[in-house]
């Protein structure tokens, strides 16, 4: 803190009252953004400094800089090359880009410069087996849907919805040609996701129910694939439906839903992740978007979330916790789920929009030290900040 003064010579160049200046130090009083930027050039320190605050960190995966890769991959005419690999070598590559997306904490930076080569590669084997047997043609475009489910899941989360709807489309034609029910199914898990996540709940649980009922006659003679991806479409419905305040229905699919994850135990058939645990983790989904929030906390409580083999998921769930929170006003306990999460996957929290949009709740609305911790992570992950978004205390300088 600077003495009375200091507090004169410095607020004189900012066209400020030393006692403004000492009110603005003691968090009495906002100043707006361009006396911050005065004070900073007199006292010759950043903005960030002046906040007490540490700069982002460096050499981080730009989100904006993976989704412009992931947009010319995706929309780039494929060219033929002499020799394009082969579809049992890009499917290799893309469970290995799958389980990188479900097991590892720094999966973005993994996956940013493998996806968009991985899509052209893709593309490539499948042009060359358009002329060979049924078979061979509808094995790669199976392949086809197992990374395009991928590329839909990697784009929602860094917030390109445009993206992850074309992935989700590409998706549902490949499974079409495939003429793999399990991945039809899958392909249209995909999509529903894709329209909830853009608010459009009926129009996802439409894509989810239609779903479901394709594999429901299917159901009798399939297996635990079949079993695991009806569930995953019937959990989805559930939530998109209690969305919309329907959970007398959403409670009636998550009833169905539980025997057939009896059956196929953490099985994560298709990347779904589909098991008892997540029945349980949608259940608090579904309390939490019908508004019963302490009912939705309550059940969360129970859960041991490390049960899920997605680390994605889990995420998920833990921010699904912290939303529930929020809308108690319970700040404190909702930072506290971040720091979790930040803790299970550092990068979750620089990159989901979902994350952003809690975190800056926090940041506005938490107690003084709450807030206080809320800025520090949001500038730890690079996360940008409007100056009516800040805690109100400002660090002028030292006594």
């Amino acid at each position: 803190m600077v003495g009375r003064r200091k507090q004169t010579v410095v607020a004189g160049p900012t066209g400020i009252t030393a006692d403004y200046l000492y009110q603005i130090e003691r968090g009495m009083k906002l100043p707006t953004f361009t006396v911050l930027a005065r004070l900073a050039e007199v006292l010759g320190v950043s903005v960030a400094e002046l906040l007490d605050q540490e700069p982002a960190a460096s050499g981080r995966t730009s989100p904006t800089a993976a989704g412009d890769a992931l947009y010319r991959a995706l929309t780039s005419p494929v060219s033929a090359t002499s020799e394009p690999p082969s579809v049992a070598e890009v499917h290799t590559r893309v469970a290995r880009a799958w389980r990188t997306w479900q097991t590892s904490p720094q999966r973005y930076s993994q996956l940013a410069g493998q996806l968009p080569q991985l899509i052209i590669d893709m593309e490539s084997a499948v042009q060359v087996h358009q002329a060979d047997t049924a078979t061979s043609f509808r094995y790669a475009k199976g392949c086809a849907v197992d990374l395009y489910s991928l590329v839909r899941t990697v784009t929602e989360r860094i917030g390109r919805c445009d993206l992850s709807l074309l992935a989700a489309d590409r998706a549902v034609r490949a499974a079409e040609a495939a003429d793999d029910a399990p991945r039809l199914g899958l392909a249209r898990w995909n999509l529903a996701h894709v329209l909830l996540a853009d608010d459009l709940s009926e129009d996802a649980e439409l894509v989810a129910m239609r779903g479901a009922d394709a594999l429901r006659p299917l159901m009798a003679e399939g297996g635990a694939e079949t079993a695991a991806v009806y569930g995953a479409l019937l959990l989805l419905g559930a939530a998109a439906v209690a969305r919309q305040g329907d959970t007398w229905t959403a409670h009636s699919r998550l009833r169905e839903a539980a025997p057939l994850a009896d059956r196929t135990g953490e099985c994560n058939t298709l990347w779904t992740a589909f098991g008892p645990t997540n029945v349980a983790m949608y259940a608090v989904t579904v309390e939490i978007e019908a508004g019963e929030v302490v009912e939705g906390i309550r059940l969360a409580e129970q859960i041991d979330h490390r049960c899920s083999p997605s680390i994605e998921r889990r995420v998920a769930f833990l921010l699904d916790q912290a939303k529930g929170y929020e809308q108690r006003r319970d700040y404190a306990t909702a930072l506290l789920l971040l720091h979790t999460a930040e803790r299970e996957a550092p990068e979750d929290i620089q990159h989901r929009p979902d994350a952003h949009a809690i975190l800056r709740t926090v940041v506005k609305c938490g107690r003084r030290t709450v807030a206080a911790d809320a800025t520090q992570l949001a500038t730890r992950v690079g996360l940008s900040l409007n100056w009516a978004d800040r805690p109100h205390r400002v660090r002028v300088g030292q006594s």
